[in-house]
């Protein structure tokens, strides 16, 4: 799978240009949203729109989503290629609710470098995130696949679904870093998380099935193993976030401390608030709860989650639902060679470092 990605990320950002053009046109925007009816600003949409989506795109992201796409497309026999813009579809997504995550995070970092919303504005950031949700929908519209309309139909209704549902998982994230003493459960946690990341994962599951036509069995059993393996990604996301910063954040890409900083409850934290004694837990608390953290406050934070073996937890259920994710592939009758390849990603998404 890490050769896939490298294989296909240059051609999913050639498609994401050529719906998503670098620098546009009265011709671009007419195509894209029709023409106008008295004149468009070109210059002004450019500014607002196209030239901060670029931005982020260009800082790099891993583009699993599309690449799991394909290659889900590849298991079934299909050719990949043929279904190339569609890959676009969870990338873009993902694109838009990460700018608008970074809002509501206040978040100061994303892929390195300043967050969107702090280098352009928040009205601007709010207004391209939220566009993001709806241009992919110009492709299952274009129909470059030439696919039946019930097919057409079925992916704007999964689309609609899982869109919903991602909602659910960022409004509870939401509640809960900016709520002081919350008590949550960890099948709690991993609800927020399958509607937050997971349902980006199931749309490239489900979208891989419904644009080869394949029978429902397979569309839930993609969706299943995309929407654990999404779940481990976070997971391991937020151990990375705890192993880089007591590495004072290294390569990663984030603020020292990001998460702990913005009061998450991540899986770790959760963990923590259950084992620790009640000194420490308040102390927890209150760190999270904080309008600002110290460095010392940080430290503090990542030497009870060592204290407590939070970050061992986080692994094992991180590879439980990796494990998980395996088993829903089983007896699909897929290519045996992509099929060792989506097994194989099950596991980089817990081991990676960056």
């Amino acid at each position: 799978m890490r050769d896939a990605l490298t294989a296909w990320r240059t051609d999913v950002d050639q498609e994401i240009a050529q719906l998503l053009p670098r620098s546009i046109t009265n011709e671009t925007l007419a195509d894209l949203f029709g023409p106008p009816r008295f004149e468009y600003d070109t210059e002004a949409i450019e500014e607002a729109l196209f030239e901060p989506v670029w931005d982020l795109l260009d800082r790099g992201g891993k583009r699993w989503r599309p690449v799991l796409f394909l290659e889900l497309v590849d298991a079934l026999g299909e050719d990949p290629e043929r279904y190339l813009p569609y890959a676009t579809i969870p990338e873009i997504l993902h694109t838009g609710t990460i700018i608008v995550d970074d809002v509501e995070d206040d978040a100061t970092l994303r892929r390195g470098e300043e967050a969107i919303h702090l280098r352009y504005g928040t009205d601007i950031a709010l207004n391209a995130g939220n566009a993001l949700y709806f241009v992919p929908l110009k492709i299952i519209s274009q129909n470059p696949a030439n696919l039946g309309p019930d097919q057409q139909l079925a992916i704007y209704e999964m689309l609609t679904f899982e869109l919903n549902r991602t909602h659910l998982g960022q409004g509870t994230d939401i509640v809960w870093h900016n709520t002081p003493n919350i008590e949550i459960t960890e099948d709690q946690y991993l609800e927020m998380s399958a509607c937050k990341t997971g349902c980006l994962g199931r749309i490239a599951g489900r979208l891989a099935a419904l644009v080869t036509d394949s029978p429902e069995s397979v569309e839930e059993a993609f969706a299943a193993y995309a929407e654990s393996l999404s779940i481990a990604f976070q997971i391991g996301d937020d151990i990375l976030d705890v192993k880089h910063s007591l590495d004072e954040a290294g390569d990663f890409g984030k603020a020292f401390g990001n998460d702990i900083r913005e009061g998450k409850r991540t899986l770790l934290v959760i963990h923590a608030l259950r084992e620790a004694e009640q000194a420490d837990r308040d102390r927890l608390e209150s760190i999270l709860t904080a309008e600002t953290v110290t460095d010392q406050e940080i430290l503090d934070v990542l030497s009870l989650l060592q204290e407590t073996g939070s970050i061992d937890h986080a692994w094992e259920t991180a590879e439980r639902l990796a494990a998980d994710a395996r088993s829903h592939l089983e007896g699909l009758g897929l290519d045996p060679e992509v099929l060792e390849s989506l097994n194989e990603f099950t596991h980089y998404v817990i081991e990676r470092e960056q």
